[in-house]
């Protein structure tokens, strides 16, 4: 879902010897591609199937024999950035050595992957807020899944300052929604290529919520 990058390939015109694995595979991609830029630009609620289709190269008989209607292509699109978004942070690794470091490389593969997939990033941010519950609810276990990676990360900074207490899990929920919301107000300007910039603030943020000594400090020595 990625505005500026490299379009999905269009299968070729005619016969060919793609599989149909491949071909399937190709029309899928190149719908929730469609979904998301739509979605992007028009908004959650004035989206149709019939712009999709159009977005994608496809026929209306092909989407429905991926999906039942919008609502499931929109999850399935949010699910598959989000699978990137996650794969792209869990596999950051830092400049340095040390925990902050680790905390720098995972902000700034957040930052990178949304500021390189604008469509998915006003989706993920803004747009999934119309898209009903069933979206809501995969919103929330996206927001769980990165309160645990945060959680990870104070365990991990606590080996190189033993002295940071406990936090209680209600600091995850507050961080998570802090980092959120700065990002949400840069998607919602039409920032969204150049959410890298936050890297520091978003760093010092949650350098002071997991209590590391000096969090300013090491936020900007890190850079």
């Amino acid at each position: 879902m990625q505005r500026g990058g490299a379009a999905p390939r269009p299968l070729p015109r005619g016969p060919h010897n793609l599989a149909r694995d491949d071909v399937l595979a190709s029309q899928r991609l190149r719908m929730l591609e469609a979904m998301a830029e739509t979605v992007a630009d028009k908004g959650y609620a004035p989206t149709t199937v019939g712009d999709v289709v159009s977005g994608a190269g496809v026929s209306r008989k092909t989407f429905y024999e991926h999906f039942a209607d919008k609502e499931d292509c929109f999850l399935a699109a949010f699910d598959s950035g989000v699978d990137a978004l996650v794969e792209a942070i869990a596999s950051a690794q830092p400049d340095d050595a040390t925990r902050m470091g680790l905390v720098r490389a995972r902000v700034r593969a957040y930052l990178v992957t949304l500021a390189a997939r604008p469509a998915f990033a006003r989706t993920f941010l803004i747009e999934v807020f119309a898209a009903g519950p069933q979206a809501l609810e995969r919103r929330q276990r996206v927001l769980t899944r990165f309160e645990e990676f945060l959680r990870g990360l104070h365990a991990e900074v606590r080996r190189e300052f033993p002295d940071l207490p406990e936090v209680p899990d209600v600091v995850w929920v507050a961080a998570v929604g802090a980092v959120n919301e700065v990002v949400s107000q840069h998607v919602r300007d039409g920032r969204a290529e150049k959410l890298p910039e936050l890297e520091d603030t978003l760093v010092a943020i949650q350098a002071a919520l997991l209590g590391v000594p000096g969090a300013a400090t090491v936020a900007e020595g890190s850079a």
